[in-house]
């Protein structure tokens, strides 16, 4: 972002190597700094190389002083272990790969949230990864992954199962995220209760005295379950020849196309169910645009419970799959995976919330719904 943020400062962009080298640190013959090595804090601060490794492991057996000694030349020094390093020692790189199938979809934020919360506490670093920019032409999307030797693997989305996956699934411990679809026999497995979250989004608008509901779905994912699961509580209220169900891409502009069709098509709904917040964004702005209250003359429930529907201006009626929770139950499952690799395989679904706002109302006394 220019303007905002200041330059480097002269030194760093004029100054030699040597003139910018921290004190204590050696200049190789390339002219750049060493990187200091774990030998040179154990000089800095008196100790054995031993007492370092102990330090920097978190070992209680280190009295206070030793350790402070340590931890002030660690500072003095700049010193960063070697992830490769450590690697070799301990057999393991403490490195969890969480492979994404859409860093754009918002859903993500609360779950990498929930993640970070339990692996940041054992010291586990997460890696992140979309397949359309992970991997190169022709190569699995998990093959970077499987190269960086992660000690877990998150699989969240909708990602396409192939033979490398399978097999990175079998041999590394792993956990899939919200996507019911994806079969991964070794591979432990939580999600939200898609139908029930649509279940409940449903009965509110016929509580709310709706009967013409229609529902944006999508032919792939969690939309397949959360429209089946619509259609089955508009059944079971003797509503089904109320059903509409109009498919989309997911996108915020198919969102808006669909409530236009609905709206040309002669038989305007009175409420709209999204199968994603991004989609209920969409038909927020197609009502908008044709001059339809929202919501008086229609009301729409999107999906998510993402950051898009608190904003004060939308205030949208949702789902809210507790995705945060999700991730924090996805991190223990993977840890206990971790720990014991030929445990039995876990599934798991999560009771999601709805999350009234200011899109939903009761239906308009001038509705034409059929009798």
């Amino acid at each position: 972002m220019s303007g905002g943020l200041p330059g480097p400062p002269l030194h760093s962009r004029y100054a030699s190597p040597q003139e910018v080298a921290k004190p204590g640190s050696e200049v190789n013959s390339q002219g750049a700094a060493r990187r200091p090595t774990i030998e040179d804090v154990a000089r800095e601060a008196g100790v054995s190389r031993a007492l370092v490794s102990l330090v920097l492991r978190g070992s209680p057996k280190v009295s206070e002083p030793k350790r402070q000694a340590v931890a002030k030349a660690v500072a003095a020094l700049d010193y960063r272990p070697s992830n490769a390093a450590r690697s070799l020692a301990s057999g393991r790189t403490r490195i969890v790969g969480v492979l994404l199938d859409d860093l754009a979809n918002p859903w993500f934020v609360d779950l990498l949230d929930g993640l970070q919360s339990v692996l940041g506490e054992r010291n586990l670093r997460m890696v992140l990864g979309d397949p359309r920019y992970l991997a190169r032409p022709g190569e699995s999307p998990v093959s970077p992954f499987m190269e960086m030797r992660v000690d877990g693997l998150v699989i969240a989305g909708e990602i396409r199962a192939d033979d490398d996956l399978t097999r990175a699934t079998t041999h590394t411990p792993s956990v899939v995220v919200g996507a019911r679809a994806l079969e991964l026999p070794a591979a432990d497995r939580v999600s939200n209760d898609d139908a029930d979250g649509a279940r409940q989004a449903t009965e509110h608008l016929i509580g709310l005295g709706h009967r013409d509901i229609a529902f944006l779905t999508a032919p792939a994912g969690p939309a397949v379950v959360r429209a089946a699961s619509y259609s089955k509580t508009m059944e079971s209220h003797g509503l089904q020849e109320y059903i509409q169900m109009l498919h989309t891409d997911m996108t915020e502009q198919s969102g808006y196309e669909a409530l236009n069709r609905l709206i040309d098509g002669g038989r305007a709904p009175t409420a709209v169910i999204a199968a994603n917040d991004i989609l209920a964004v969409g038909a927020l702005s197609a009502a908008n645009a044709r001059s339809v209250s929202v919501p008086d003359e229609l009301s729409i429930v999107g999906y998510d419970n993402t950051y898009l529907a608190a904003m004060g201006h939308l205030s949208l009626s949702t789902v809210d799959p507790v995705s945060r929770d999700v991730g924090v139950r996805a991190a223990q499952l993977l840890l206990d995976r971790m720990a014991e690799p030929a445990r039995p395989q876990r599934d798991e679904a999560l009771k999601p919330r709805l999350v009234v706002r200011k899109t939903t109302a009761p239906a308009p006394r001038h509705s034409t719904q059929r009798d």
